[in-house]
């Protein structure tokens, strides 16, 4: 039987849980209790936390517990979230439970969808001495408070190698070189020596000049040769949308269009202008190496691209229009009706495989010669497009064994 100062039995996660629901939604303390099924004074406990003084004199404090999670909740309200590796105040709540309903280890960690050795570790590292038992509360208490916190990094808090660091990075040198270099700056003081990472780090942050002296007198430029001054965004695996809906892959391609054994299979692309805002549509056949050039006169919207395609395939013979295999941007998106009005399957190419068009890549570099970049595409005419196109179908290609794209084609 439970008596004064002795623990009596736990009171399943589920009644705390309900409980805290019942508060939440403006039912009273007394009403809830009744609900629920426990004590008037548990029900105060829970809502309002409580003290309380051992024999010996040694205080205890007892947070509230209506709300599983409580210290989650004002992490996250100061912008520190809770990474899932580590255990919840709600996980701590169920391992207690499942403790005192004589669960072991490796069942409390099935149950909880943890390791059995967090499990194990968490009762070992977490169990107040003199306790009596686990009491998951305090065990949160002082696993949050063994928490890693935020602190100043090397770079912040010594002068000399930030005043080193930002030297280099005024002379061009790139985090990596530098990391290289504070090695043999102080060689004889390793709590200085950095990593390339850390040094991007300063920068992003701040500590670091993002900023140095340029070449001319009054002149600024960014530190990193990359222009950036801040973490650029990345994906992880999953996280990648496609952009464009009914998308073929390439993989589904036929096997004919992969061995170049026959005619009729072409990839396709847009060279663009200044700031994008100019493009011609490049067109070219794996067999042949024979290329189309499609007029684009304004944007390179879906609606232009999908009428300079369809301009352009309206001239050749169904035979040759066997399929289309383009990469996965946005003026694309109308395939559906080029497909449609071309009788041609169009296959898009994976994110950032332009390796999976390589004819097309090639020719675009070929163009290049004739259309620089950083130049206004929208001067070009029809006829300086055909013009263009028609010199390189009449130039022998060496992969080609000296062969014209236009001979190989039968034009």
């Amino acid at each position: 039987m439970a008596g004064r100062g002795v623990p009596g039995r736990a009171v399943p996660a589920e009644k705390r849980e309900r409980f805290a629901q019942l508060i939440a939604d403006g039912v009273s303390n007394s009403q809830a209790c009744r609900m629920v099924g426990v004590g008037h004074s548990t029900g105060t406990y829970w809502r309002l936390g409580r003290t309380v003084t051992a024999r010996d004199g040694s205080v205890r404090q007892y947070a509230p517990v209506i709300a599983a999670g409580a210290r989650e909740q004002e992490d996250a309200a100061r912008g520190q979230d809770i990474p899932g590796r580590y255990l919840s105040e709600r996980e701590r709540v169920t391992i207690a439970d499942l403790r005192q309903a004589g669960c072991g280890v490796r069942e409390i960690a099935r149950r909880i969808r943890r390791d059995a050795s967090t499990v194990s570790r968490e009762l070992r590292r977490n169990q107040r001495p003199g306790s009596g038992g686990y009491r998951p509360f305090a065990a949160h208490q002082m696993a949050v408070a063994r928490r890693p916190r935020p602190r100043a990094g090397k770079i912040a808090g010594d002068q000399v190698l930030r005043a080193f660091i930002a030297g280099c990075l005024a002379q061009r040198w790139s985090p990596k070189q530098i990391s290289r270099k504070v090695r043999d700056e102080f060689p004889g003081d390793p709590a200085r020596h950095v990593v390339h990472e850390t040094i991007y780090q300063g920068i992003y942050r701040g500590v670091l000049p993002r900023e140095v002296a340029g070449d001319e007198p009054a002149r600024q430029r960014r530190a990193l040769r990359t222009g950036r001054c801040r973490r650029r965004p990345r994906r992880r695996d999953g996280q990648r949308q496609p952009r464009i809906a009914g998308m073929t892959p390439v993989s589904a391609r036929p096997a004919a269009a992969g061995s170049r054994s026959e005619l009729g299979h072409w990839e396709g692309d847009l060279i663009t202008g200044t700031l994008n805002k100019s493009a011609i549509v490049t067109l070219v056949d794996r067999f042949s190496r024979f290329t189309i050039l499609g007029h684009v006169p304004g944007r390179h919207t879906a609606e232009a691209v999908r009428d300079a395609l369809i301009a352009a395939f309206a001239q050749l013979p169904p035979h040759l229009r066997r399929s289309l295999t383009w990469d996965q941007g946005t003026e694309m998106a109308l395939h559906h009706q080029v497909a449609a009005e071309l009788g041609m399957p169009v296959y898009f190419c994976d994110p950032h495989s332009p390796w999976q068009r390589p004819t097309n890549e090639n020719t675009n570099g070929l163009l290049r010669q004739y259309f620089p970049k950083g130049t206004n595409l929208r001067v070009h005419s029809p006829a300086r497009l055909e013009a263009v196109a028609a010199e390189l179908n009449a130039r022998p290609r060496e992969t080609l064994g000296w062969d014209t794209p236009a001979g190989r084609l039968g034009w």
